[in-house]
């Protein structure tokens, strides 16, 4: 008599497989969060950097900051700008979400200060951290970040601050 030949998979092949499945998925799902987060920070960095050159460009036409137009949009990764940053006076409607704060110098040889911090969309990880552009006195912007060092870019590292 002729053996009769298996059509489909066992029940312990077909537990191997969730198995197997469920071990790369523990272990990749940590590192595609972590991938997500690193990249919103570099996002929310480049956004808030690149209200430096109208910042810088007020600074040293002598506009003041009601008066300086940054020309900045709302991020989906930001929360809402406070009094004194870029809200309703400067080129942002009132009440737009997601709009760094700006606090400019008197003068181009004063502190100044650019502040994203993260809200709305942004991962959990992430939530009220900041990212802060900071003027000296000689022109120079500095970066700092607030958070995880995992997360951080090499240009805006976690408390040190760089160029």
């Amino acid at each position: 008599m002729k053996a009769q030949m298996q059509k489909g998979f066992t029940l312990i092949e077909l537990m191997i497989v969730v198995a197997i499945i469920g071990i790369l998925a523990a272990v990749a799902i940590p590192q595609y969060q972590t991938y997500v987060a690193k990249s919103q920070v570099s996002r929310v960095v480049a956004e808030t950097g690149a209200l430096k050159t109208a910042a810088e460009t007020c600074l040293l036409d002598g506009v003041v900051l009601t008066a300086c137009d940054f020309g900045a949009t709302g991020s989906t990764l930001m929360t809402g700008a406070s009094t004194g940053g870029l809200n309703g006076t400067n080129g942002v409607v009132s009440g737009e979400t997601g709009v760094p704060v700006v606090v400019l110098a008197t003068n181009a040889t004063g502190s100044s200060t650019i502040t994203g911090t993260f809200g709305n969309s942004a991962a959990i990880a992430l939530a009220a951290e900041t990212i802060v552009w900071t003027r000296d006195a000689t022109g120079t912007w500095t970066c700092e970040s607030s958070a995880d060092a995992k997360y951080n870019t090499p240009g805006c590292p976690a408390g040190t601050g760089t160029p």
